[in-house]
């Protein structure tokens, strides 16, 4: 066989008019477009054809899509089976062969099977000249999904078989029995125990080893054959859980029963109501076997939905079902439905996550009661752990304010995650991920991954993670002044949130508003906003969302001259931050004391600020209260040190890429009549555009059409050309041949 090297892509085209697709996808809800077009390979004429077809329900994401896109496009399936057919008989059964070795089970055995059947591969050469399919060291290459589908559907039934006798034949490997039971079972003409149990089982080693998507198609094809209908409930629930683990959210709602309250309540926090998904987790946590921690057994599997996410000691599955209640919570801002949890799992004998105890301690206004248990939560984030326990470490270390470990659990989550091939597990790592890149000031790292895991989220079905992202990127543009960008994704979490309950991500793009807000000047509207999100007390607001809002809430309280609630929240932020021991909360308490305190009494209090800044993470916030201290020293007519203050604040904020706290900076400085550093000019379009416009700049500089950006960014091409425009104004130029050149001399 002679290799053929497949033609590359065109990036150089011109802009088409809008095709079918372009035009049907705006009536798709994001996530279902996303998936729409991974679930066809990235065909727009697949998808269009797909789309054309869906109910209502399908296309605003309340009902699965459905699971054999390739049954549902007949027109586009049409052409490619004609050109198959008209190959020869023995190029068709060499294609055959390629296509069953490769799909749904890659079984990597083409070769091996073409020795021992001794075929020729000789009219491979015919595929390769009408384009359909070319030779490569390992076997063939189609030129695209649809034509190896085309290849298998056009077989007959007994070629087919054939073909998949021989390619169980070859693999003879003690790794490959998953493989050669699959194809064993693509020969059965009906039910059988023997096989069934057979695919079980492989099903069973597949899943332990971290291959969830092996491990779905087998338990399916299992439950197709097994004649006992309890067998068959039994093996579409894991394999709907495979599914679901492996990213098709579609094929694992469609596979899921209605009587699995545990997958029920999982899909539900991914893709439903979480007070919903709250009340059916914490029912199946009573509901599931005791399992002792120290000694796992051989029916791990078994498990239900935990089956792809446990390590070798994965803990008592009750557990992890309370660790999903606690999301559920987290997710909801009803953190006082903890303390039911807490009690329903004492009664169940089913010992609490950290998470969860802490939640409670704190809800309780047991704030060093709360301290001890996350600190032992969050200590739990070494490598190779179970991707869920990792998550939740993540999340206490951030609620402890200990922003390192946070990044270290989240992403040895995300890595876990990636190793068990469970990449919906990856993205919710990331939304976490995301407040430690935004505490330690990474604005443009944070907007990067979330942007990246935004996509992702999409992609595997988890519509309420991706809200909880649209809204992480909503704080990440507010901190670097892209205000149209910041309220597009505010508007889109807050109007998804609302409708699936979901207040953590409804608060938080609440509050990029109000910093939005806050960094333009409009103190009182950033104040209104602010006051219910820095809500004070026991019982009172969503810690996490306390955490961002009060020391901004004191600022704009202090600035409108209206303290009074102002002092109370501090009071209890004061208290939560002394109780936790965070160098970095300490240093924003002490700072929302400097401006609840009038004149030069607040001096002290900001040096006590800055002294805790320096054992801190939060480099951003550092800047903030140098801003804030240069100000009122400026006030004070203490105009050295002033300087100095003020100087240091705005090369942090133009590091940071935070323009709006940039001028603030300059506007103090200007009114000491000292002169301050211009912003950056259009000869450094790195420092002058957002890392988002920055971000659509270098791919439309690569030849990307604003489509092809849009599809990769999860955006509309709207908001694409809305960037665009922008990155032309800021940058002074009229051309995307004028981007080009600005970018190479940058990057040069």
């Amino acid at each position: 066989m002679t290799p053929v090297n497949p033609p590359p892509l065109d990036r150089t085209s011109p802009p088409q008019p809008p095709g079918p697709w372009q035009r049907l996808a705006t009536t798709l809800a994001e996530g279902v477009r996303v998936r729409l077009l991974r679930g066809v390979h990235g065909d727009p004429r697949a998808a269009a054809e797909l789309a054309a077809l869906l109910t209502d329900r399908q296309a605003s994401g309340l009902d699965p899509l459905p699971i054999q896109p390739a049954e549902l496009a007949p027109e586009l399936l049409r052409a490619h089976r004609a050109e198959v057919r008209a190959l020869p008989d023995d190029t068709r059964l060499l294609l055959l062969l390629a296509a069953a070795d490769q799909y749904p089970v890659a079984t990597h055995a083409f070769l091996r099977a073409v020795a021992a059947g001794g075929l020729d591969t000789r009219p491979l050469d015919a595929a390769e000249t009408a384009g359909l399919a070319y030779a490569t060291t390992g076997g063939v290459r189609f030129r695209d999904p649809w034509t190896r589908i085309a290849a298998y559907e056009t077989a007959s039934a007994a070629d087919r078989h054939e073909v998949h006798r021989l390619l169980a034949r070859v693999l003879s490997g003690a790794t490959e029995t998953p493989q050669r039971t699959w194809h064993r079972a693509a020969t059965a003409l009906g039910p059988s125990a023997r096989l069934a149990t057979q695919l079980s089982t492989s099903a069973d080693a597949a899943r332990r080893t971290g291959r969830p998507a092996l491990a779905g198609v087998l338990a399916e094809r299992a439950a197709a054959l097994t004649p006992d209908p309890r067998d068959r409930c039994r093996l579409l629930a894991h394999a709907a859980t495979d599914a679901w683990t492996s990213g098709d959210a579609d094929r694992a709602r469609r596979l899921a029963t209605a009587d699995d309250d545990t997958l029920t309540g999982l899909l539900a926090l991914r893709t439903g109501n979480a007070s919903e998904a709250f009340d059916t987790l914490l029912t199946a946590a009573t509901g599931t076997p005791r399992r002792p921690v120290e000694a796992p057994g051989p029916d791990t599997a078994d498990s239900g939905w935990l089956q792809a996410e446990d390590s070798a000691h994965a803990p008592d599955p009750g557990v992890h079902l309370l660790a999903r209640v606690t999301e559920a919570a987290v997710y909801t801002g009803d953190l006082r439905r903890c303390r039911e949890a807490v009690g329903v799992a004492r009664r169940a004998g089913i010992v609490v996550p950290g998470t969860l105890g802490g939640l409670v301690a704190a809800v309780e206004g047991r704030y060093e009661d709360a301290r001890d248990v996350l600190e032992a939560t969050a200590g739990r984030c070494g490598p190779g752990g179970d991707p869920t326990l990792l998550i939740h470490a993540g999340i206490a270390a951030l609620m402890l304010g200990d922003h390192t470990r946070a990044v270290t659990a989240t992403l040895r989550a995300a890595t876990s995650a990636r190793t068990l091939g469970a990449p919906g597990t990856v993205a919710q790592a990331m939304e976490f991920r995301a407040y430690a890149d935004f505490f330690s000031g990474r604005p443009r790292v944070g907007e990067a991954a979330a942007t990246d895991a935004l996509r992702l989220a999409y992609a595997t079905g988890q519509d309420n993670g991706a809200c909880h992202l649209q809204a992480a990127l909503a704080m990440f543009a507010a901190i670097t002044g892209d205000a149209d960008l910041c309220r597009e994704r505010a508007a889109a979490a807050r109007s998804y949130a609302l409708t699936r309950g979901l207040g953590l991500p409804a608060a938080l793009a609440q509050w990029a508003l109000a910093v939005l807000d806050l960094g333009a000047g409009r103190f009182a509207a950033a104040a209104a906003r602010l006051r219910a999100l820095a809500a004070f007390g026991p019982g009172h607001g969503h810690r996490a969302i306390r955490h961002l809002a009060t020391p901004h809430y004191v600022e704009a309280a202090a600035r409108t001259g209206d303290t009074r609630t102002a002092r109370a929240a501090h009071a209890d932020y004061d208290r939560w931050a002394r109780a936790v021991r965070s160098p970095d909360d300490l240093a924003l308490s002490a700072r929302c004391r400097a401006l609840l305190t009038p004149g030069a009494e607040a001096v002290d209090h900001y040096r006590a600020a800055l002294d805790l800044h320096a054992h801190g993470t939060r480099d951003f916030e550092r800047a903030r209260t140098e801003l804030l201290f240069g100000a009122a020293l400026r006030r004070l007519r203490h105009r050295g040190e002033a300087l100095d203050r003020l100087h240091s604040a705005l090369e942090a904020f133009a590091s940071f890429g935070a323009p709006h706290c940039a001028d603030q900076a300059r506007a103090e400085l200007r009114a000491l009549g000292a002169p301050a550093s211009p912003a950056p000019g259009p000869g450094d379009p790195a420092a002058r555009l957002t890392a988002q416009q920055l971000l659509i700049a270098r791919m439309a500089a690569d030849g990307a059409t604003n489509r092809e950006i849009a599809d990769r960014l999860a955006l509309s091409p709207r908001t694409i050309d809305h960037h665009l425009r922008g990155v032309f104004s800021r940058l002074g130029i009229r051309s995307r041949i004028d981007l080009v050149r600005l970018l190479a001399v940058s990057d040069g």
